[in-house]
């Protein structure tokens, strides 16, 4: 098994790519080791010394680490993690994984939450999952879209420039009820 690395727009993050599927559908956000409990590779992630987080996109896991910890150390760690995992036959997530995805918005603003979510599912989640990472609708009230940012997004030194600059610029040029985008902590 020969396991990619990538490095990603946040310096604390590395994406690896073990060439076979991860998850089947959707994302899967661990932000602390205790929300790792029902994923036998979060877990034997986590055990690498300095691993503050772990992301499972469809072909992809991005590991996050503290800033006393060095690549040179935690990422041979990870590698052989993640290896022990696939060769093991253990799932990656056991039972029902946990909804992944945006929020549920009930309420007058359906329509425009549609035109959000569908924008964020074309032209958003597509080029933010090549970097490492997810953002999901959570929610829209007078005109401010709230984004949850995952995996390498979430602590990228650039991840508010490209909710302001990128995904405000992209929402309000294609929905004006839109007038400023926020990231949320979830």
């Amino acid at each position: 098994m020969f396991i990619q690395t990538e490095t990603t727009p946040n310096p604390a993050t590395l994406k690896f790519l073990p060439g076979q599927t991860v998850l089947e559908t959707g994302t899967a956000d661990f932000p602390t080791a205790e929300t790792a409990a029902k994923s036998p590779l979060a877990k034997r992630v986590f055990a690498v010394p300095g691993v503050t987080g772990v992301f499972f996109g469809s072909d992809f896991v991005t590991v996050t680490k503290d800033d006393a910890t060095s690549w040179d150390h935690a990422k041979p760690a990870i590698l052989g993690a993640i290896m022990e995992h696939f060769q093991s036959g253990a799932p990656v997530i056991e039972g029902e994984a946990a909804p992944s995805g945006h929020a549920e918005h009930d309420g007058e603003d359906g329509a425009i939450v549609s035109q959000i979510k569908e924008l964020l599912d074309t032209r958003v989640r597509p080029a933010v999952a090549q970097d490492g990472g997810d953002i999901t609708f959570h929610g829209f009230e007078r005109g401010v879209v709230y984004l949850h940012m995952q995996g390498a997004c979430a602590g990228c030194p650039s991840s508010t420039l490209t909710l302001k600059m990128g995904i405000e610029n992209l929402l309000r040029h294609y929905i004006p009820e839109v007038s400023e985008v926020r990231p949320v902590n979830a």
